[in-house]
């Protein structure tokens, strides 16, 4: 049984149209940051998008095709003839004059990387911002250029690479610019972009994470029922920040129904860092005081993991294992309709190719995707219109101590994708200790909220080794740190050189079994944050 998530109940909104650019994600987040619901579409579906969320504005994003391609992407006739406010972004500006009857060529020498553009003339993405005359840095990576304008348009800023860097039509409300507002490297960006959001599309800014707990409270209510009619859900935790969240709002939707509607399901794979399973129960039984089953699992997963050395066959013989043993449990509490999950935006924003091939797989995602299919549940997913920062943001406002809300990512196989080979219940307790120390000195220095994801590896590797007046042969540990915006990229975080001799020092003094530490300095890409 293939089972849909419900309608939600969703506020005023700005479409973003995806052509294929790789940063979309990051125009959501800004148009977020302005206090704007936002929503991203593939180009093939944005139609359906557009008639659903019936929203006050759309962007349009970049892409790595060309207009001038027979299939390019185009914009959906409906939004062109909706009236409504459009920003282009890059591609998106090039899409609106080759099919509003303005003119792009393919570039000869193309524009990448930081530009300066000039303004020209006083426009409503300006407004409080940038003044004739001024130069501001912005950042550009286009190879088509626009060589003229479509009826209606005007040029507002200009760089030497793209003469119509900046375009607008006052009067119908759309504008487009060459270079991307949505990057870091575009130091002005998010203004940009919230110029558009907020005033020309009118939109207030309101959208707050307590306006998103109250509706989405509201809409949990409305798909589970409420009461002794109201159905039983169960929830998966993983032990991460995301099912935790989810935990919790759905329980603050259904504690005052009078019916223990709610009961959460923690399988314990015996792959998680150190003192993280008691932190879980004691946050679900002691602090919430939500129904939790306990599942160890731990010898179940060690022992199938025995003789693998396989990335993804460890991901796979995990994800499968945890889900045989949830859905064993589910069938003990019986008699629930509902399945919650931690599913976030990005987990469900459909990608977009160009190639008509499929993607290439860098690694399996650990999730409870799979069960909906086999058990007869409807699912319930409370966060899926989040980002992971919002998630966060999201658990501070429920309550939910900011130690385990402000929690470093970690990934679903846990432990088990930190130690290269087989993984066995001595490695991980050596891995746990090491991390645990890495982690502590981290916090110690005040370092630990400067850092996306920080943690050791157990490497497969054995060296010599002297301590004391004896010969060691021990395990080889790496610590890795990196800093990053949504884990798409990241860079390693700069430690210096008495920080980490402090780490490994500790480390190869209190932890049996490690006598070598090494740091990685690999950024992402050409990296992946995780070893596995």
């Amino acid at each position: 049984m293939s089972v849909q998530p419900s309608e939600t109940i969703l506020p005023e909104c700005i479409l973003i149209v995806d052509f294929g650019s790789q940063v979309t994600q990051l125009i959501a987040r800004r148009v977020r940051e302005a206090g704007v619901y936002s929503e991203i579409a593939p180009f093939n579906s944005a139609a359906a998008a557009f008639a659903r969320l019936r929203p006050r504005g759309i962007i349009l994003s970049g892409s790595p095709a060309s207009v001038l391609d027979a299939d390019g992407p185009r914009i959906p006739e409906e939004i062109l003839a909706s009236g409504l406010p459009i920003l282009g972004i890059c591609y998106g500006q090039q899409a609106l004059m080759h099919q509003l009857g303005g003119e792009v060529l393919l570039g000869d020498a193309g524009e990448f990387g930081r530009a300066f553009i000039e303004i020209a003339s006083p426009c409503a993405l300006f407004a409080g911002l940038w003044t004739e005359g001024e130069k501001h840095q912005v950042w550009m990576s286009h190879g088509d250029k626009v060589t003229s304008l479509a009826p209606g348009f005007r040029a507002v800023a200009s760089s030497p690479g793209a003469p119509f860097a900046v375009i607008a039509d006052e009067d119908r409300r759309i504008y487009a610019m060459q270079f991307h507002p949505e990057v870091v490297h575009t130091p002005d960006g998010g203004k940009l972009l919230r110029n558009f959001v907020r005033h020309v599309c009118g939109l207030a800014g309101d959208w707050t994470m307590a306006e998103f707990r109250k509706t989405k409270v509201e809409d949990i209510r409305a798909q589970v029922g409420f009461g002794a009619s109201g159905g039983r859900v169960i929830c998966g935790l993983s032990g991460g920040v995301d099912s935790a969240v989810a935990a919790v709002l759905i329980h603050e939707a259904l504690k005052d129904s009078g019916a223990d509607q709610l009961t959460c399901v923690f399988v314990d794979h015996g792959l998680m860092r150190l003192g993280e399973a008691e932190q879980v129960v004691s946050l679900f039984r002691g602090h919430h005081n939500i129904p939790l089953v306990h599942v160890d699992a731990s010898t179940l997963f060690l022992k199938g993991l025995e003789g693998l050395t396989d990335p993804e066959a460890k991901r796979k013989f995990i994800g499968k294992t945890f889900i045989d043993v949830f859905e064993a449990e589910a069938k003990k509490i019986g008699g629930a309709a509902f399945l919650a999950q931690g599913t976030l935006y990005p987990d469900v924003i459909e990608s977009v190719s160009f190639t008509g091939g499929p993607s290439v797989t860098i690694k399996s995602h650990h999730n409870v995707g799979g069960l909906p299919e086999r058990m007869n549940m409807q699912l319930v997913e409370p966060l899926r219109e989040l980002f992971k920062d919002e998630v966060r943001e999201l658990g501070r406002e429920l309550g939910l101590p900011e130690i385990f809300v402000g929690r470093h990512p970690f990934p679903g196989p846990g432990l088990a994708i930190r130690i290269p080979g087989e993984v066995t219940r001595e490695r991980c307790d050596i891995l746990r200790k090491a991390d645990d120390i890495y982690l502590e000195e981290i916090r110690n220095a005040g370092l630990y909220d400067a850092i996306w994801q920080a943690f050791a590896v157990l490497l497969p590797v054995k060296t010599v080794g002297v301590m004391g007046d004896s010969r060691t042969y021990d395990n080889v540990c790496a610590l890795r740190a990196v800093t990053s915006t949504d884990g798409m990229t990241a860079d390693i975080y700069p430690f210096d050189s008495a920080f980490l001799s402090r780490v490994a020092t500790r480390i190869i003094n209190e932890v049996k079994g490690i006598n070598r530490v090494v740091y990685d300095y690999t950024s992402k890409p050409p990296g992946t944050i995780e070893w596995e």
